[in-house]
């Protein structure tokens, strides 16, 4: 049991430490990245040590189809696959330069114009791919624009991890702990649309306070050649149009799967390989543009070994009755602000994503009485935990690597800063308000 404990503490800690420093190596001119390297390597040192058996493993992962790890990462695939879509086909751009074209050079109405696209984008497709594809955007403009970008992208990021907890869809970690526990579109936004509201809401007053001095700044209206020619041109309009259908359909479908008793991962699956059909026949008659390439490059296939290696050792831990263990801490305490809090702080110690697994599985030794407040602040935990340090979603380390890439200064400590303002606040609002609809 203990040689368990510390094998999983290291696993936990060279997560921590490749997900910070986030080194990779190449092989044949293929860059890999070592997250889930480490995971994946972890999860075999447990059957290695006899922990687990591949036997013990293969019957954990699909013995219950409401909990098969398969299904949760075709929901996710699936729909990230139609957000990458758009954004190759300059969707996300095109939106992002109308914003910037309404506001006419007004710092406070870029301001509120990006959150708001931000948002509802984020709401509807992948809180990730609107995260790294409008922060080269805003880097863009505001070079050459030169005004302080700060402001803009600690919005864009607080907006996409906290608008992401509205859907099931909205982030990875909404649909791994809203499936592993059989929960349908409607039912988790019953539940989630005025945590979601509310703390979104609050977080946009406060990061008004926070920076309504730049804001208010006007901008050298010497470079109005850079506001006129910010307009980015939809790459295939007709394209286009095909996968916000998609997209529309699919999550139309997936709000009323429970009632026609269809699996969401094979809803999403099926519009997912439509529009992989749609780009494949396109390419046979324009060669010039290999969009399905293009996509089929971009989509997070390192997710993979990553998220079944940690559902490897979480089905460990739970095989040493480490999990239930764990959910006994919890007993006695209030389920939303306790599990809220402890999801929220874990998610920066180990990253959102294994949290979730850890959780999930946690959640299910809970009291039946306080399981339902559990599983709701723990998906706020995982979302809002996203903008406290780096560390509390891949997202947040990618997002880090772009601002250094494009010269814009935000130190760890910085975002720590800002992030301490922002999500203990926003974390507080959210609990409070589940707790209140529960």
């Amino acid at each position: 049991m203990n040689s368990l404990i510390i094998l999983t503490a290291l696993i936990l800690l060279s997560l921590v430490v490749v997900v910070v420093f986030k080194p990779t190596f190449t092989v044949k001119n293929h860059t890999i990245e070592s997250f889930w390297v480490v995971a994946l390597v972890g999860a075999f040192l447990l059957v290695v040590f006899g922990f687990i058996s591949w036997d013990e493993i293969w019957v954990g992962m699909t013995k219950n189809k409401a909990i098969n790890p398969f299904f949760i990462l075709i929901l996710f695939f699936s729909m990230t696959l139609l957000s990458i879509v758009l954004d190759e086909l300059g969707f996300f751009q095109k939106l992002a330069s109308y914003a910037m074209e309404k506001a006419k050079g007004e710092q406070m109405k870029m301001f509120f114009y990006l959150y708001i696209i931000t948002s509802v984008l984020t709401v509807f497709t992948s809180n990730d791919i609107i995260i790294l594809t409008f922060t080269p955007f805003i880097c863009y403009f505001a070079k050459y624009a030169k005004i302080n970008p700060i402001p803009y992208l600690i919005a864009e990021f607080v907006a996409a991890n906290s608008w992401s907890m509205m859907l099931i869809i909205g982030n990875p970690t909404n649909i791994y702990i809203a499936s592993f526990y059989q929960i349908d579109f409607f039912s988790y936004l019953k539940i989630m649309f005025l945590p979601t509201i509310v703390t979104s809401v609050s977080l946009m007053i406060l990061l008004l306070v926070i920076f309504h001095k730049p804001l208010e700044k006007e901008i050298d209206h010497s470079n109005d050649s850079v506001l006129n020619q910010i307009d980015v041109p939809l790459k295939n309009k007709t394209l286009t149009i095909i996968a916000l259908i998609h997209l529309g359909l699919c999550t139309l479908l997936l709000s009323i799967a429970s009632t026609i008793d269809w699996p969401m991962w094979l809803i999403s699956l099926l519009f997912a390989l439509s529009m992989v059909l749609v780009l494949f026949v396109y390419y046979l008659f324009n060669r010039k543009e290999n969009y399905l390439f293009k996509v089929l490059k971009r989509l997070p296939f390192s997710l993979i070994p990553f998220v079944l290696s940690m559902f490897i050792l979480v089905l460990t831990l739970n095989k040493y009755a480490i999990t239930s263990n764990i959910a006994h801490l919890f007993a006695g305490h209030n389920a939303v602000y306790s599990y809220g809090i402890t999801s929220f702080l874990s998610a920066n110690l180990m990253n959102n994503i294994p949290m979730s697994v850890l959780f999930s599985d946690v959640i299910a030794f809970s009291d039946s009485s306080s399981k339902l407040g559990a599983i709701y602040a723990s998906i706020i935990g995982s979302n809002l935990g996203a903008f406290f340090t780096p560390i509390g979603a891949l997202a947040g380390v990618m997002w880090m690597q772009i601002l250094k890439k494009e010269k814009i200064s935000l130190s760890f400590t910085s975002f720590i800063h800002y992030g301490m303002m922002l999500s203990i606040p926003a974390l507080l609002i959210a609990l409070t308000v589940l707790f209140l609809v529960l």
